[in-house]
């Protein structure tokens, strides 16, 4: 191999073109890999509703420009309810987002191959040293990092993440314009994020309309292949007939219309990750499961993992190299730390909120609105007591149901221990 960089980052998407940018700052030589063509990028890989925080937005620099529209507001709403909380957040355009990612890695040194798909990762007694990219084409490097998603070409063969088909996560989303943002009956959505809890219309997951601007929005359904889904689903619909059936049924979408090649789908996955690293490598973003599984926010915890990814780089090649396993499971310790500290916690109440009943979503929407402003972002953060505050005598059967199925080992990904 005539090529050598200190770090190849594989997948260009929040994790890996963000570990790119840190790492080119902080004057690695970074080869940054992508499968797409430059072109069309990131036409095949343009997935994300890329709903996130100002905490990101500042702490990343992303710039105002891939905004699509600042909003004021979180919506929760149920059948036939709804909760509305005072939260600032940021709708960005995707794809724009992305490129802009690989153009500031780029500008800051960052070597970008395009047209690059990572095939298999090639290995030194044990450790990776390199990427095997487009069948037979090769470049070594000091540490490899794996960010091209759930289908993990390099992770799966170096057995450090175990993506369960029983953890998947599915969605479809379109960008539509005509749509009713302030309908009677419903939640103001104008400069708002809604989440959509319904069995109905996603069943085991939620839906969402995310205003970008005028009467323009995202919409989209999402659901995990869970228990709830199994229960609640029509043996005849697939993701697609479930955004439709809504459009369909919902007055807000009633004239509404697609706005054309705004399509956008993706998978993920909702379990604890196993292992996140091993010598001379780390798998970033959603090859490990990182999304978080309560909301779905991915970008803010993809863009974070990748930073601790470049802090255990910097810790690796400064001064004496050591890239061993032991030291590459700095990365794991600083994920379970920074990047998702409550992750059990989240997946225990990801578990327990889908099996709610439709009547169980209507009835949580009174209790936040009785609750207080601090219960749910208390429950959010992984309280336990803020979510038990939201607990009744008639949710006993719910709470009973998921700890035997915990103590059966009987829920792919998520466990006491």
């Amino acid at each position: 191999m005539s090529e050598h960089y200190d770090v190849v980052v594989a997948g260009a998407g929040p994790a890996g073109g963000q570990c790119a940018r840190d790492l080119a700052t902080r004057n690695y030589d970074v080869l940054l890999l992508e499968a797409e063509g430059e072109d069309e990028f990131p036409a095949g890989s343009n997935k994300s509703t890329a709903g996130t925080f100002p905490s990101v937005m500042s702490s990343f620099g992303i710039p105002d420009e891939v905004v699509m529209n600042y909003t004021d507001e979180v919506v929760l709403e149920s059948p036939n309810d709804y909760y509305v909380r005072d939260q600032t957040g940021a709708v960005l355009q995707f794809a724009e987002y992305k490129q802009w990612l690989v153009e500031d890695a780029r500008s800051e040194g960052a070597d970008v191959r395009f047209d690059a798909r990572a095939t298999a990762p090639i290995r030194n007694d044990g450790r990776a040293v390199g990427v095997r990219y487009n069948g037979d084409q090769e470049v070594s490097a000091e540490v490899v990092i794996d960010a091209t998603g759930p289908a993990a070409p390099l992770a799966r063969k170096l057995d450090v993440c175990d993506l369960e088909r029983e953890r998947q996560a599915i969605g479809v989303e379109y960008e539509m314009r005509g749509i009713d943002m302030n309908a009677p009956g419903h939640a103001d959505l104008r400069d708002a994020m809604m989440l959509r809890l319904d069995h109905d219309l996603a069943p085991g997951g939620y839906s969402w309309i995310f205003h970008t601007h005028d009467d323009e929005a995202k919409v989209g359904v999402c659901y995990i292949q869970n228990e709830s889904h199994r229960e609640h689903a029509r043996e005849d619909f697939r993701i697609d007939d479930y955004l439709q059936y809504w459009i369909d049924d919902d007055p807000r979408l009633a004239d509404a219309e697609r706005i054309e090649g705004k399509q956008h789908r993706g998978s993920g996955h909702i379990q604890l990750p196993d292992n996140l690293s091993t010598g001379g490598f780390m798998a970033i973003g959603d090859t490990v499961p990182t999304i978080d599984p309560l909301w779905g926010e991915g970008i803010g915890k993809c863009m974070r993992s990748a930073r601790v990814a470049a802090a255990t780089v910097d810790s690796a090649l400064t001064g004496e190299t050591d890239t061993s396993a032991e030291m590459m499971s700095v990365y794991d310790d600083l994920w379970h730390s920074d990047v998702a500290p409550n992750a059990r916690k989240r997946l225990l109440m990801t578990e327990l909120l889908y099996r709610g009943s439709n009547d169980r979503y209507d009835r949580l929407m009174r209790d936040l609105k009785a609750a207080g402003t601090d219960t749910l972002q208390r429950a959010n953060k992984g309280s336990f007591a803020a979510m038990f505050n939201l607990l009744t005598f008639d949710d006993v059967p719910l709470v009973a149901g998921l700890a035997r199925d915990l103590l059966d080992d009987a829920i792919p990904g998520v466990s006491l221990s």
